[in-house]
């Protein structure tokens, strides 16, 4: 007997009906020499850091785990797994899937989690809790889940040991996510006072919001001049903008330009039209349609990943996952099966042996999204299944319609004066439809405006005058531009950013799939949607329609965690990205891509300065740091203050955390209480002219005051030491009641 271990129970049944005739039990399906199981996603997960300290006594029954600095950092040296806690349907539907791998009838095991690095390692995790992996295991990968593909690779399974090389790099990136997540988030928790979400990529992906807005935010406008005409030439309208740009100081300069322009007269250089060919854009990846489909319909990308997987595991849609555009050589029979359905119900296709659409270069594990060639009925899918559905399928036969789309492009350029000396050419360019061809299925939007009616030699008439310009703010990132930019976060910032080209512009996309491929994409086409869902869930990011801002949690995350040392930054999350790819070549073990992870936190935990005059050290939340002047108690530090204990009984002393824009160190307040002032200290920013100075802080009257004694000369503004806080802590990111 063979037993198929599904993930989910929707695959346990579409590969029911891939094999046929099998009898329902409890908690599998049985029949044809098949016995199908399922887990519910993942059953196992990493435990906690307080499980690998075998000398502390476990928790009683309802008791919080208090976290604390003790056991940080936590660098297991063999990472364990146990089952999900407080959920009985897992437990019970483990020791089915155990007690069917060990029974004696069963001979083979059957991975058959989702085609990729998650999926395998779900099925891995448990047969190998399962103790039956002394018995032959086969991987059933599965493209898409009609009963067809089914019935297909079942007969055409690998050895699991083939896939060992995915299982790896699964493994090191949940372990390496785990080491980030566990120990920066209480690192940075127990610091700040606040309960902040630290993760390898949620941080990189906050702060290019972060950078953004603040960019929007603190952005001045400039002014210049440019210089254009908009005269009627055979009563159209022929608009003509120099490329020359002149300062906001400079429009004498500008005007001279326009009397020597008009002085020097315009006549058409040449016009030229040429017949092409418009060829439909690329078949989607899975960050590519939910670039399109929160663009048009203003859908998140966790709605449409969820709508997305829903169609897969009905049977329409191929695996969602991935990240290419292609479809591999090996599927051309596939493709012309699916062609074959599609033009039975109307549509003018066919067979394009193409390299623009099949290139097994840029396929890494899967190809990329295009229905299957089961088709759906006309009441079969909801509003929202269908705009999805609708939008692949329009896609698939846009690339493969029989009928071209024909354009006329045209082009005329009008020379005014000599461009060798101080003239130049101006390039009109413009697009007639001739023919629409695939256009009539996909979207297309002519972007390129009707040209006036020149021939060539043709004067034409000019007013040039100066315009007053003014510069533009960047853009907030959308759901297009940051997925955009977070598959290649080293791309051309203009390019990195623009939104997708139109259908049938040629582009040379070998530089983003070698990002990919090389690791150099911030999170996966599998991960990137959860994590910048749990940004949101977390209340650093908002998503409005499909624009994405900072809000004050994402705001203070980025600051607090600039305060601390701690560097997540695009180029540090790469950095790993790339081990993991190495993983997976072979090139580099887990343990080694683990160890990399490890020495980075371990950077992290041991920043600081020795400096007094540039330490910015805070401690932690709860430090004692003194006495108090005024009553003698401890004072301690607090999430935006180091405070007296005794303020409950009226005792009012307290320092700010943050002063002028600088943070005040535990050994700066230390000496400030031991001896009535701190070091000098430099950095300090004048909130009235923005201006940098440095001072000691003294005691005075029970308060903090600058002094500027040891500097020499008059301060450069009188600044007070008191009421320049830390940023407040947002609503809801206070400190949960275990740690």
């Amino acid at each position: 007997m063979v037993v198929i271990i599904a993930e989910k129970p929707s695959l346990a049944r579409n590969i029911a009906a891939g094999i046929g005739e099998m009898k329902r039990r409890d908690g599998y399906l049985e029949g044809q020499g098949y016995i199908i199981t399922w887990a519910f996603g993942h059953l196992f997960s990493l435990v906690d850091i307080e499980a690998y300290d075998k000398n502390r006594k476990p928790a009683a029954a309802g008791e919080k785990v208090k976290w604390t600095m003790e056991n940080l950092p936590c660098f297991p040296e063999h990472f364990e797994f146990d089952i999900r806690d407080g959920d009985a349907g897992i437990r019970r539907q483990f020791r089915i899937i155990r007690d069917l791998c060990n029974r004696q009838d069963v001979d083979t095991i059957v991975n058959a989690g989702d085609a990729d690095r998650e999926g395998e390692i779900i099925v891995r995790l448990c047969i190998d809790k399962s103790g039956a992996g002394n018995k032959q295991l086969l991987r059933l990968w599965l493209p898409d889940q009609t009963p067809q593909t089914v019935s297909t690779a079942l007969r055409e399974m690998k050895g699991e040991n083939e896939y060992d090389l995915l299982a790896s790099e699964g493994f090191a990136r949940t372990y390496i996510d785990w080491l980030y997540g566990v120990n920066l988030t209480r690192y940075a928790t127990l610091r700040t006072g606040a309960f902040l979400r630290v993760g390898r990529v949620i941080v990189p992906i906050v702060k290019a919001i972060y950078d953004r807005d603040m960019a929007i935010r603190n952005f001045v406008p400039g002014h210049y001049f440019a210089v254009a005409s908009h005269a009627k030439t055979g009563g159209e309208t022929v608009d003509l903008v120099s490329g020359k740009k002149f300062e906001e100081n400079e429009e004498d300069k500008a005007r001279q330009l326009s009397l020597a322009y008009n002085e020097a007269g315009a006549k058409v250089l040449s016009v030229k039209n040429r017949e092409e060919i418009l060829f439909a854009g690329k078949l989607y990846s899975l960050s590519k349609l939910q670039n399109v489909l929160g663009k048009k319909y203003k859908m998140s990308m966790e709605k449409s990943l969820k709508i997305i997987q829903g169609l897969y595991e009905k049977g329409y849609l191929t695996y969602p996952r991935t990240n290419s555009e292609y479809l591999a050589t090996a599927e051309k029979d596939k493709v012309r099966q699916i062609l074959s359905n599609v033009s039975k119900i109307g549509y003018p296709v066919t067979f394009k042996d193409s390299k623009s659409i099949f290139d097994d270069s840029k396929i890494e594990s899967h190809s990329a999204l295009t229905p299957t060639y089961k088709i759906p009925g006309k009441d079969a899918l909801s509003t929202e299944e269908f705009q999805v559905y609708s939008t692949v399928f329009r896609r698939f036969v846009a690339v493969f319609c029989a009928n071209p789309c024909k354009v006329s492009r045209s082009e005329i350029v009008i020379r005014v004066g000599d461009p060798e000396k101080d003239g130049e050419d101006f390039v009109l360019k413009g697009t007639v439809m001739l023919e629409k061809g695939w256009t009539q299925y996909d979207d297309y939007n002519q972007k390129d405006k009707i040209l006036p009616h020149l021939e060539e030699g043709q004067d034409v008439n000019v007013a040039f005058s100066p315009e007053a310009k003014e510069t533009t703010p960047p853009k907030h990132y959308t759901i297009e531009t940051l997925n955009n930019y977070l598959k290649n976060p080293f791309k051309e910032e203009k390019a990195a950013i623009q939104e997708e080209k139109q259908p049938g512009t040629e582009e040379d996309d070998t530089e983003d799939y070698k990002a990919v491929f090389e690791g150099l994409e911030l999170g996966t086409e599998a991960t990137r949607t959860g994590i910048i869902d749990n940004a949101i869930k977390s209340d650093y990011i908002q998503l409005k329609k499909d624009v994405y801002s900072i809000l004050p949690g994402g705001e203070y995350l980025i600051s607090a965690l600039e305060r601390m040392k701690i560097n997540m930054d695009k180029h540090k999350t790469s950095q790993l990205g790339v081990a993991l790819k190495s993983v997976f070549h072979g090139k580099m073990s887990v343990d080694d891509a683990v160890k990399l992870a490890e020495k980075e936190i371990e950077e992290i935990f041991s920043a600081g300065s020795d400096d007094p005059e540039t330490d910015i050290d805070i401690g932690y939340f709860g430090d004692t740091v003194g006495s108090c002047p005024l009553c003698g108690r401890p004072v301690v530090r607090r999430k935006k203050i180091y405070g007296c204990t005794g303020y409950q009984d009226g005792c009012k002393f307290s320092v700010s955390t943050y002063i002028c824009n600088r943070a005040i160190s535990v050994a700066n307040m230390k000496l400030l209480l031991e001896k009535g002032h701190t070091y000098v200290i430099n950095g300090f920013v004048s909130p009235k002219s923005g201006k940098q100075f440095s001072a000691r802080l003294v005691l005075k009257d029970g308060k903090a005051v600058f002094d500027f004694s040891d500097k020499g000369g008059a301060a450069p503004a009188k600044e007070s030491a008191q009421g320049q806080e830390d940023p407040a802590i947002p609503p809801g990111m206070e400190v949960p009641p275990e740690a």
